[in-house]
């Protein structure tokens, strides 16, 4: 797999190729350690460089005729689906992920590129009035200069959330990936290169505290994007109220899965599977994960064991393994961070009833892998149930009625999303709409972030929303014309 992937990739400012003035920095695959490739560090002055790109473009690309941009967008969506093998192959090694789950997330994420695209050919963002003499038009406007900053959990499909609305919207953008994962974005340019004039998508790499501040910190840019902790979250956003200027914050989780007893076999089996996958999945590294397991007193005992024997059995392994489940976490720093939390667990007085170590047999003891862990008798005060652990982690909790469930759900700073079982739709419903989260699954139902989607949060968990038709208002101005009529 190594061999598909470049042993260096430098900065993309201007529609240029260039090296970096901050030197060199190693990326690793997290499942073996091993140096994958090097990339370009920008300085702030490579930051203003690309800024000061974008800018000198904006007035041609907000010009561009509306079809012309939908081409533009549609050709981006066909090079992914015609590549889609090599983008999966250099995230999968990035991340760590099973290419399969790879494939799922990439699948996902290259489809807002033609939602996007027909929003605007749709024709709907105008509108006219007539009143006292007078016809007033609104007219959207782009905003101008979007910086965009990517968490390194689901690279490509973050940039893609970003990348389209507000390219579709007449933006230029200058994209920042994470340091730890920076490969998956860079073969993307690759593939788009040419694709969009000069100084419409610039991407720097390098480190937060340098060329993310930089960044953050630039005159030249009229809009902040960013997806990742809270903590960091919330200095974006106070970057972007320094200069007055917006903001979408896709922040942190603690999501709540609600589980009733009144559900059938057929929907327990589910139930297991979707509580099991949350951990599994991307090593538990989603923002939305629902790692809170909220059970009914009948059914708490079973479920906890029947998800502990799904998380026993299942295969983890590097992504070039076949019928691997789980991946290593992505990087030494956030796996000591999980075990710590798997210590504060114990000490809180959690029973740990599977999992929670370092897994280094074989092959695994070069890479960051830890197993599926459940905690079983948390309290919802415990750190393990209020701090988003971020890692293969489920903290299961006991409620009495529905109406316990709620409050424990609702009992915490975030609000991303979250999930009930029941065998009684109205409950679900109930349960659903009382919960104060930016997403709620009913019985399992899927939860793919296409275009059309509406994905974002409540509380501590962000600002504003991806996936859907209003994105495009987040990276748009409107403006009113009045003439007599």
């Amino acid at each position: 797999m190594k061999q598909e992937i470049d042993a260096h990739y430098p900065l993309y400012i201007n529609g240029e190729w260039v090296e970096g003035e901050g030197g060199r920095m190693d990326v690793a695959c997290p499942a073996n350690g091993e140096k994958l490739c090097a990339v370009s560090a920008a300085s702030s002055g490579d930051v203003d460089r690309a800024v000061r790109a974008a800018r000198a473009a904006f007035p041609a690309w907000r010009s561009l005729p509306l079809p012309r941009r939908y081409d533009a967008l549609m050709e981006i969506h066909g090079r992914i689906v015609r590549n889609m093998h090599r983008l999966c192959v250099a995230e999968s090694l990035e991340t760590g992920r099973p290419l399969p789950v790879s494939e799922n997330m990439l699948t996902m994420g290259r489809e807002h590129f033609p939602y996007f695209a027909a929003l605007i050919r749709s024709g709907e963002d105008g509108t006219n009035s007539e009143s006292c003499g007078m016809r007033v038009m609104v007219i959207r406007e782009p905003i101008g200069v979007v910086g965009a900053v990517c968490a390194w959990n689901v690279p490509l499909l973050l940039d893609f959330w970003k990348l389209a609305p507000a390219l579709a919207a007449g933006n230029c953008v200058v994209l920042k990936p994470s340091s730890f994962t920076p490969v998956g974005t860079m073969e993307f340019m690759k593939l788009i290169d040419g694709v969009l004039p000069p100084g419409v998508l610039n991407v720097v790499n390098g480190r937060g505290s340098i060329t993310g501040q930089a960044l953050l910190e630039h005159p030249g840019i009229d809009k902040l994007t960013f997806t990742g902790s809270t903590s960091v979250g919330m200095s974006v956003g106070l970057a972007a109220a320094r200069r007055v200027i917006p903001a979408t914050l896709e922040l942190g989780g603690k999501s709540a899965g609600i589980y009733f007893a009144d559900m059938d076999e057929q929907d327990l089996s589910r139930a297991v599977d979707v509580i099991a996958s949350g951990a599994l999945v991307n090593s538990g590294q989603v923002c939305a994960m629902q790692s809170r397991v909220l059970v009914e007193d009948p059914l708490y005992d079973t479920l906890v064991e029947r998800v502990a024997e799904r998380l026993r059995s299942a295969g983890v392994g590097a992504p070039w393994r076949e019928g691997m489940q789980m991946g290593p976490v992505a990087n030494r720093e956030q796996m000591n961070s999980i075990l710590e939390y798997v210590s504060i667990g114990r000490q809180e007085g959690a029973r740990l009833v599977t999992g929670g170590e370092r897994l280094t047999q074989g092959e695994l003891a070069s890479g960051f892998y830890i197993a599926p862990t459940l905690f079983a008798d948390v309290d919802n005060a415990m750190r393990i149930a209020q701090e988003e652990i971020f890692g293969p982690v489920l903290s299961f909790i006991r409620f009495r009625d529905e109406q316990d469930a709620i409050r424990i759900a609702n009992d915490s700073r975030y609000g991303l999303s979250g999930g009930v079982f029941t065998g009684d739709l109205r409950k679900a419903l109930r349960v659903a709409e009382a919960v104060r989260t930016g997403t709620m699954r009913i019985n399992g139902a899927a939860g793919r972030t296409m275009g059309g989607s509406a994905f974002g949060g409540y509380k501590a968990s962000g600002i504003g929303r991806e996936c859907y038709r209003t994105t495009l208002d987040a990276f748009s101005q409107l403006k009113m014309i009045a003439f007599p009529y």
